[in-house]
């Protein structure tokens, strides 16, 4: 599989988590909600770790600080944060606004990983950015203002965890790299959930469809979906996988008009197809490199 499809499959299922999210705040405390969900994502590792003799690595000294950062930045907290902020936003806005990761995405690639960026994805990303504020201006100060900003000041989070994704060594496998952020997520997040419970702000509703969130939160999401990511990133630069990954939007605003989950707004239709045309703008750059680079192979 190439890395430009497995960042597409990925994609699809990216598209889905803020409507999962917003769907289970109902159910279980935001902290519960994604240590939980690491739990259930070990339903889908346990067996694949053990098949392939994996277990050892997740303890390997040299490993082990960046296989800590996956988990706290790139699970842990960020996810902790956007649950919470789905108390108050919804899915769509959710979604559009965690798009600012772009901006992240070009500083911190550019500052630890040496990318730099070509005028045709800062001209991509700027439509991205532009998307965002779009929302953010016809937001302020509602009810949903408090979500929003949560999420706009979370995404960095994630890009810090791509990093140490990006540095570790080549010969690791994407599904071994998953799995070992939901393992240590999962250590991170007892802390956190002590935290909650000791402050009295934990709940936990015994249904169905709290079992449903888990399932489709941890098995599939965090699970079978997350080692597509790796695939993706590890093939291309973090920067440009980054800006295709955060078209997302465009699936949870369609999912969640259909579903019922919220009424379309004007506006955000309108932030979504700027952003969407920057990240599509810059799916463009990447096939034109991997063509490129395939006939300088073949050369």
């Amino acid at each position: 599989m190439s890395p430009l499809v497995a960042l597409w499959s990925n994609w699809l299922f990216t598209g889905m988590w803020p409507i999962a999210g917003g769907f289970g705040t109902k159910f279980l405390a935001p902290s519960l909600m994604v240590f939980l969900s690491c739990c259930f994502a070990w339903l889908f590792y346990a067996p694949v770790f053990t098949y392939r003799g994996l277990w050892g690595k997740l303890f390997e000294k040299k490993l082990f600080p960046h296989l800590l950062m996956l988990g706290l930045f790139g699970t842990a907290l960020p996810f902790t944060a956007m649950f919470f902020a789905l108390q108050y936003t919804t899915p769509s806005n959710a979604a559009i606004l965690n798009q600012v990761e772009i901006l992240y995405s070009l500083i911190l690639s550019f500052i630890f990983l040496k990318e730099k960026p070509a005028l045709g994805q800062l001209g991509g990303s700027a439509l991205v950015v532009l998307g965002v504020l779009f929302i953010l201006a016809n937001e302020k100060f509602s009810p949903r203002w408090t979500g929003d900003l949560i999420v706009i000041c979370t995404p960095w989070m994630f890009q810090i965890s791509h990093i140490f994704a990006k540095k570790l060594p080549k010969d690791l496998p994407p599904v071994f790299i998953a799995g070992a952020r939901m393992f240590y997520a999962g250590l991170a997040m007892i802390p956190i959930v002590i935290f909650f419970a000791l402050s009295g702000k934990l709940f936990f509703i015994n249904a169905p469809q709290t079992y449903i969130f888990l399932f489709f939160m941890g098995t599939l999401y965090y699970g079978m979906t997350q080692p597509l990511w790796y695939m993706a990133i590890r093939g291309m630069d973090l920067g440009k996988a980054t800006a295709v990954i955060l078209s997302y939007p465009i699936l949870t605003f369609v999912l969640s008009v259909l579903l019922g989950v919220e009424s379309a707004h004007w506006y955000q239709v309108a932030g979504l197809a700027l952003a969407f045309s920057g990240a599509y703008w810059i799916s463009m750059i990447i096939r034109k490199e991997h063509k490129k680079n395939a006939k300088a192979d073949i050369i």
